[in-house]
């Protein structure tokens, strides 16, 4: 389209909504407007069919857990230690800078390994509360990308494309189907780290960006300190009363920009406004963990009252969905162990393992499992080969693995107690049942009831989706 059709082409939308006394302009203002309608469903026709899951929680493991050490026991792999592994399993393949060209010598698990549950899932000894729930979870142990880097692996797990400018999972989530709470973002991301601040990765916005859809999709950041949302306080003497007749009044000149411009952005910028007030309200008392009965507090962790913690905001995370919050994705930094496996690896594990654990059995005390999805993965694995000095523990490391790697995920249509796919005997390469990233994606819009092909939004002359033009769901993990 040339730049004079494209103004003819806004011309013409311009001067029908401004003559639209009642037309698609008001309607779309309207459902903005109306409570009842923010929190009503998303696009006609969604779900697809019935869904088994109605809201997520991501868990996102940022710097890439070891899946050696935790999930993924491999014992063949002490005969090989300080030996280098075969050219045949890792020939021609990627690797970081780090390590690409570098002699890959065999590092074995430092840690011991036990089967758990009645499904006899393997976990290291550093991971004693996801043992308890073994059961109750599927562990997928073949997993596989092609990034090797931070953003873009994470950027292509959440949004389907290593280059930034994507509309997040989140945002996929609530455009189709919508929001449940209209007192609450739909989509909400929050956000950790290790207290040793080990690991130097960035939380990008565009993690949570809701790319080329409309921006009311994208996600609502909560703070570890202070106000969770920023700019939620009216500023000192100004009372509540006076905030809501300042935004009715916000609001009609909104309103006039709309009818004459039918911009989707003006409709964003009120909901946003309205949303606001409407939080004035809403998230002190999610906050308020006061009425928090102590037994479950404590099932959380020593951390969990420290604002802006992982047990903290994994706790958040259940009082969230309790009220209707559609997506919650939580970032955890501090698994890039290049240099000290040995010693930063237990205490992630002692910070991570016990609130995630926590989480899913809070989730299923209450009822909520059964439709809540779960899902605990990094953006990639760490390499079964050392990175460092073998004679050293001190320094010991292991560099960034997409090839083959481990995830678990619970609730919400998911089959519970299984161990799905597999690496091969130096927990390299995914051998068995591989799943890509676009088969996870495509597999979590199953669960929430949506065909990831029908899922779709025309952007520069084509129809972008979630999975792009791959991805397969993972029926060996359904319900």
């Amino acid at each position: 389209m040339t730049p004079q059709q494209e103004r003819a082409a806004y011309l013409t939308r311009r001067q029908f909504f401004s003559k639209s006394a009642v037309g698609i302009g008001t309607a779309a203002l309207a459902s903005l407007l109306e409570p009842s309608a923010l929190a009503a469903g998303g696009l006609p026709g969604l779900p697809h069919f019935a869904p088994k899951a109605k809201r997520v929680i991501y868990l996102l493991q940022n710097g890439g857990p070891p899946h050696v050490d935790m999930f993924d026991y491999k014992p063949e792999l002490e005969k090989w230690r300080g030996k280098e592994i075969p050219e045949s399993i890792h020939k021609n393949q990627r690797q970081s800078t780090m390590t690409q060209g570098a002699k890959k010598l065999v590092l074995p698990p430092f840690v011991k390994f036990a089967q758990h549950g009645k499904s006899g899932a393997w976990a290291s000894e550093y991971m004693p509360h996801t043992a308890s729930i073994a059961d109750d979870i599927a562990f997928v142990k073949s997993m596989h990308t092609g990034a090797v880097n931070h953003a873009p692996a994470i950027s292509f797990f959440l949004t389907g494309s290593e280059m930034p400018g994507r509309p997040s999972m989140g945002a996929w989530t609530t455009y189709g189907l919508g929001s449940e709470t209209q007192d609450l973002p739909s989509f909400v991301v929050m956000t950790s780290r290790d207290k040793e601040a080990t690991c130097g990765q960035i939380f990008y916005d565009f993690y949570w960006a809701s790319g080329f859809l409309p921006s009311k999709f994208q996600g609502t950041r909560f703070r570890g300190g202070g106000d969770p949302v920023l700019y939620l306080s009216n500023p000192d003497g100004m009372s509540r009363e006076v905030r809501r007749g300042l935004l009715d009044d916000l609001a009609k000149l909104n309103e006039q920009h709309y009818a004459e411009f039918a911009d989707p952005e003006i409709a964003t910028r009120i909901a946003q406004y309205e949303m606001s007030y409407r939080m004035q309200a809403s998230v002190p008392e999610l906050t308020d963990l006061s009425k928090e009965p102590k037994s479950v507090l404590e099932s959380y962790g020593p951390d969990v009252a420290r604002q802006g913690s992982f047990a903290n905001n994994c706790l958040m995370a259940r009082r969230l969905v309790e009220r209707g919050v559609r997506f919650v994705q939580m970032f955890h930094a501090g698994w890039d162990h290049h240099r000290n496996l040995s010693t930063q690896f237990e205490i992630q594990c002692r910070d991570t393992d016990q609130p995630a654990a926590a989480l899913v059995k809070d989730l299923k005390q209450r009822g909520l499992l059964d439709d809540t999805l779960v899902i605990w993965a990094g953006e990639f694995g760490r390499t079964p080969f050392i990175q460092g000095d073998i004679n050293d523990r001190k320094q010991w490391g292991r560099d960034h693995h997409p090839y083959g790697f481990t995830i678990w995920m619970a609730g919400g249509g998911i089959k519970p107690g299984v161990s799905y796919g597999a690496t091969d005997e130096f927990a390299y390469n995914a051998v068995e049942n591989p799943v890509h990233v676009h088969d996870f994606q495509a597999t979590v819009m199953h669960l929430l009831g949506i065909d990831h092909e029908r899922l779709t939004f025309r952007f520069q002359g084509r129809q972008y989706r979630l999975t792009d033009v791959h991805g397969s769901v993972v029926k060996g993990i359904l319900a």
